[in-house]
């Protein structure tokens, strides 16, 4: 398996990962420059503990927030269309993030506090809630563009693939060429519908996997799949099929589900649903 399907296949979790390193050290920086800051010239009013104790709890709600966020970025995502609708969703889904956000924040911190044997005071709550509102609201319109800009930039860089010749409306009734056409960037390119290894479904995609890239294509994985039987491929679960050439192995679970190994080291899931096809396709 490569670095790009490894990444591909845990996208999810290597961001977050990063997005957890970003805050930690975003949180730390900020951290020690309060305290810098409050002892420059004298001693501080509060303990060297509690800037951190603001700091980490306002990184840690976040964090806890941004995978609903993501899951609502993606339901709606930008458009040059309908401009008000789109504000005004945004608008709201900001003011419900400032709220968990405060609410959750505030919480980590008396639960801090408490176990310190102290008591934390978050003032006028609806003057501190404007306070952090305005922040939210541009931390939000931030995250929303990195979000959609890194979308636009990783969808380009993953090149997408098409049917040669072939509009999208049409593409459900042309024949399957030998290649298939991938548009990267400012290049085009060719990917031979052979080297296709495996093929996972996607939403409105099915991400085809070759030689260590994969490449999505507008379709459902019923329709690619039954189109590019007569070339070797074969479903297998409702979410995968394989290109028997690519298989190495077959191995099966008491349950009645298996496992195919392909020769990439890739596995795939074998379903008892499918199974039987599966079989009398092999012989």
């Amino acid at each position: 398996m490569t670095w790009f399907e490894r990444f591909e296949q845990h996208k999810a979790r290597y961001i977050y990962l990063l997005l957890i390193a970003y805050f930690l050290i975003n949180s730390t920086i900020n951290a020690t420059s309060v305290w810098m800051e409050e002892t420059r010239d004298g001693v501080a009013n509060f303990h060297i503990i509690e800037p951190f104790v603001w700091e980490y709890s306002r990184a840690i709600s976040v964090l806890i927030l941004l995978p609903f966020l993501a899951m609502f970025w993606q339901r709606t995502p930008l458009k040059l269309t309908q401009v008000k609708s789109q504000l005004g969703k945004h608008l709201v889904a900001s003011l419900l993030f400032s709220i968990l956000h405060v609410g959750i924040m505030v919480s980590l911190r008396e639960i801090a506090y408490w176990t310190a044997d102290s008591n934390y005071d978050f003032g006028p709550i609806l003057r501190e809630f404007i306070y952090e509102y305005r922040k939210d609201v541009w931390g939000y319109a931030f995250f929303l563009l990195s979000y959609q800009l890194y979308q636009f930039v990783y969808s380009r860089l993953k090149g997408e693939a098409n049917l040669i010749d072939a509009e999208p409306e049409q593409q459900a009734t042309t024949q399957v060429p030998d290649h298939l056409l991938v548009k990267k960037l400012d290049r085009e390119f060719l990917v031979k519908v052979q080297n296709i290894e495996w093929m996972e479904s996607a939403g409105n995609y099915v991400n085809l996997h070759s030689d260590g890239r994969i490449y999505p294509l507008r379709s459902t994985l019923a329709d690619l799949t039954k189109r590019l039987a007569e070339k070797g491929f074969c479903r297998t679960h409702r979410s995968y099929a394989v290109n028997f050439a690519a298989i190495d192995h077959i191995s099966y679970q008491p349950s009645g589900d298996g496992e195919i190994s392909l020769k990439n080291g890739s596995v795939v899931a074998l379903s008892r649903r499918y199974k039987e096809e599966f079989k009398q396709r092999l012989e």
